[in-house]
């Protein structure tokens, strides 16, 4: 079969497609034949060597959400899966391949109306967004900031804040074009790329979920209320600067917190069970797919040159040559 494998870290001409045997599917797993595979900002980082202190070595293969059709399963894995077609979660690789193997348990129906390419823009990013705003203990009526919206988790924060209530939905995009689709999806404010201008004052917000982190993360700390909590749940801007604390800290009689959420913290059940809602919203339009693009799977590189150049608005997918996409 035909994958993506980083040659080299560092930009995206580090990406080559390589040919590798087909996979078996082991103990506990399920063997995809993939008609979509999701590109996430987690690709890039790892693409970069950021994470290579925690075991991504040369020759790693991207990719942590795909759609297909169930070929084979592993030993202990109820056989009526083969020939399904599902949404299957690969981790923090194998994803971008013509074959995936995933952990049978993470293995969800797709609706019948859905597309392949439909279920990897909502997937994963719905269930960061979903957990993430639980763990800044959202609640309705309260006003969300989401930094970083015109990515897909930003996108289903957006819209999962509107669903749930929110008094206000802020957003903080870099166009007002990109402004103008974050307000069709449920943003009440748009402010620039710094949390403000764009026309319209700042306000305060009881909720920031932060996509990006990055060196400007600590300056939102000025945008919570009292009590106010920010979360963030992406660092595609970078770490932010080690003495970030210091911000809270000045700011000590505002009761500030500030927490990471990650996806590996959930477990297979709740990501099944919030996977399988969101796929359902989505099928009857109660939540929207935004694909900026597919691009054929050996074309990941350019995908990545997308995403780098902060191009994308949405979810960028690779579709394997011959499988069906949108």
């Amino acid at each position: 079969m035909q994958a993506v494998a980083i040659r080299t870290f560092g930009d995206p001409t580090g990406l080559e497609v390589v040919d590798l045997p087909d996979p078996n599917p082991e103990r506990g797993q399920a063997l995809i034949v993939t008609e979509a595979i999701g590109v996430g900002g987690v690709d890039s980082v790892i693409r970069r060597g950021t994470l290579a202190e925690y075991g991504f070595r040369e020759g790693h293969i991207l990719g942590g959400e795909v759609a297909g059709t169930v070929a084979a399963v592993g030993a202990e894995v109820d056989t009526s899966w083969v020939g399904r077609r599902v949404w299957g979660f690969a981790g923090l690789g194998g994803g971008y391949a013509e074959q995936a193997v995933v952990p049978a348990e993470s293995l969800v129906p797709l609706p019948a109306n859905m597309s392949a390419v439909d279920a990897v823009t909502v997937g994963s990013s719905s269930v960061v967004a979903h957990f993430g705003l639980r763990h800044a203990r959202f609640a309705p009526g309260e006003s969300v900031l989401v930094r970083g919206a015109a990515g897909g988790i930003g996108i289903m924060a957006v819209q999962l804040a509107a669903r749930g209530g929110a008094g206000a939905v802020a957003v903080t995009t870099s166009s007002t074009e990109r402004g103008s689709r974050l307000r069709a999806l449920g943003a009440t404010r748009v402010l620039d790329r710094s949390g403000g201008g764009a026309g319209e004052a700042s306000d305060d917000y009881d909720v920031i979920i932060d996509v990006v982190s990055g060196v400007d993360l600590p300056s939102f700390f000025d945008r919570l209320r009292p009590n106010g909590r920010m979360v963030a749940v992406g660092v595609v801007g970078g770490n932010p600067p080690a003495d970030f604390g210091t911000r809270m800290f000045a700011a000590f009689q505002r009761s500030l917190s500030f927490a990471t959420f990650s996806a590996n913290t959930v477990t297979d059940s709740d990501r099944r069970a919030v996977t399988a809602e969101s796929l359902a919203a989505a099928s009857r339009g109660a939540l929207e797919s935004v694909v900026h693009e597919v691009l054929p799977l050996e074309q990941a590189a350019l995908a990545h040159r997308k995403m780098d150049a902060g191009e994308v608005f949405g979810r960028l997918v690779l579709t394997p040559s011959g499988q069906a996409s949108k």
